[in-house]
C-alpha cells in the first residue's frame, strides 16, 4: 500500500486549520499528521515525527513563517506551502519565501478564508503533492470535486494554416511551475541587455505575480515586469503573465504584442503553458524559441508539440536541474522538444537558435 504524505499544518487561525485538515483528509493519498496554531507548538510536534509537507502562515504570533522557514532550511529541510494573504506586503513576503526555499504558495485572503481555501482544494492537494516530490535544499539564512480537465481549445482555437516564414524578429515563449522561481531567475539573470523579447507564464496566485517581476527586474540585466494587456513584446524584455489571467502572443504586422483574458481554467491553471504556447504556435511561428522547464502536471506539452510543428525550436530542462521533472517530461513524451538541457545552458541555446 502506497505510503500517504504526511503534512503538518501551521496556522494561527482556527478556521484555516480546521479546512485545511478537512481537504487534505479527503485525499487519499494524503493525511494530517497535526496541526500548530504557532511555529513554537509546530516545532515541539516535530520532535515526535518528521512531516512530509508543511503548510506554513506568514503571520503568526510569537515568530513569523518567513523566520520560520529559514530556520527550518538551514536545519533540516523539509519541503514548505506557504500560505499568504493577498497584500502587498504578504506578497513580498511570499516571494521571499520561495527564495528560501519554499515550493508553493497558497494564496489566502484576510477574509472568506473558508470559501475561498474550499474553491481552492484542487491546487491545494496538487501543492501538496507537487512539494513531497522535491527533496529541499540546506539554504544558509542570509541568502474535493475535481473539474474537467480543459485543453487550449477552451481560450484559443489551434491554427488551421501555418504561420508567416521566418524573419528577423524572434520572440521566446517561456513556460514553467514548481521550481520555477529560482529556475527563471537563473535563466533570465544569463541573458544579455539586447536578448529577443521573452513571454513567460510562471503558474503563481493572482497579486504575486507583480512582486516577483519586480524581484527579477533588480537582478536582471533586461527588464522584467507583470504584462499588461496590450504590452508589445520587444527586445530586451521580459513580460510575465499575472496570476488569474491568461497571456496570448499575438502579432500586428511585424509588431508582437500580448493579449490577456480571463477564460476558464486551462490544464488546470489560469494562466496556462498551453495556452501560451499555443498562441506562439499559431501567431510567431518559426519566429519563436519554446522553453519548457521545471514543474508538476503537463500544462505546456500539447503546446509544445503545437509550436515545433510550427516550425518553433522547442528546449526542455533536463531532469537533474528540475524541481519537478513533470512539464518537461510531458513535452518530451509527447515528441515536442528539440533539445533536452541543464538549466544553466538553456540562456545561450535560446540566444543561439534567436541569432
Amino acid at each position: 500500500m502506497k505510503k500517504k504524505i504526511r503534512v503538518l499544518i501551521i496556522d494561527d487561525s482556527a478556521v484555516v486549520r480546521q479546512v485545511l485538515t478537512d481537504i487534505i483528509a479527503a485525499d487519499p493519498e494524503m493525511e494530517v499528521m497535526g496541526a500548530a496554531a504557532d511555529p513554537f507548538i509546530a516545532a515541539e510536534r516535530m520532535k515526535a515525527e518528521i512531516p512530509d509537507v508543511i503548510t506554513l502562515d506568514l503571520e503568526m504570533p510569537r515568530m513569523d513563517g518567513l523566520s520560520f522557514l529559514k530556520k527550518i532550511m538551514s536545519q533540516h529541510p523539509i519541503p514548505v506551502v506557504m500560505c499568504s494573504s493577498l497584500t502587498e506586503k504578504g506578497s513580498e513576503s511570499a516571494i521571499q519565501a520561495l527564495e528560501y526555499g519554499a515550493v508553493e504558495i497558497i494564496e489566502k485572503p484576510r477574509l472568506g478564508s473558508r470559501q475561498f481555501l474550499e474553491e481552492s482544494a484542487v491546487r491545494i492537494c496538487d501543492a501538496i503533492r507537487a512539494a513531497s516530490r522535491v527533496r529541499p535544499r540546506r539554504i544558509v539564512a542570509s541568502r474535493r470535486e475535481i473539474a474537467p480537465k480543459l485543453t487550449a481549445d477552451a481560450v484559443i482555437a489551434k491554427s488551421t494554416s501555418l504561420a508567416m516564414v521566418k524573419t528577423t524578429e524572434k520572440v521566446v515563449a517561456v513556460g514553467t511551475s514548481t521550481g520555477g522561481t529560482e529556475a527563471l531567475r537563473v535563466f533570465l539573470e544569463a541573458l544579455p541587455a539586447d536578448s529577443p523579447g521573452i513571454v513567460i507564464v510562471q503558474h503563481m496566485p493572482e497579486h504575486f505575480t507583480n512582486a516577483f517581476a519586480r524581484r527579477l527586474d533588480g537582478l536582471c540585466r533586461i527588464s522584467v515586469k507583470e504584462a499588461q494587456h496590450n504590452d508589445t513584446v520587444i527586445p530586451g524584455r521580459a513580460l510575465i503573465a499575472p496570476g488569474n489571467r491568461h497571456l496570448l502572443l499575438k502579432r500586428s504586422g511585424a509588431r508582437y504584442y500580448v493579449e490577456l483574458k480571463d477564460g476558464p481554467l486551462v490544464c488546470r491553471h489560469r494562466p496556462s503553458v498551453d495556452v501560451l504556447f499555443r498562441s506562439a504556435a499559431r501567431y510567431a511561428g518559426a519566429n519563436a524559441v519554446g522553453v519548457i522547464m521545471t514543474g508538476m502536471g503537463d500544462d505546456g506539452a500539447r503546446g509544445m508539440w503545437e509550436m515545433k510543428e510550427a516550425g518553433a525550436v522547442t528546449i526542455a530542462q533536463d531532469e537533474a536541474t528540475s524541481v519537478v521533472f513533470g512539464m518537461p517530461k510531458e513535452a518530451i513524451a509527447r515528441g515536442g522538444v528539440d533539445m533536452v538541457l541543464p538549466l544553466g545552458g538553456i540562456a545561450a541555446a535560446v540566444l543561439k537558435n534567436c541569432r
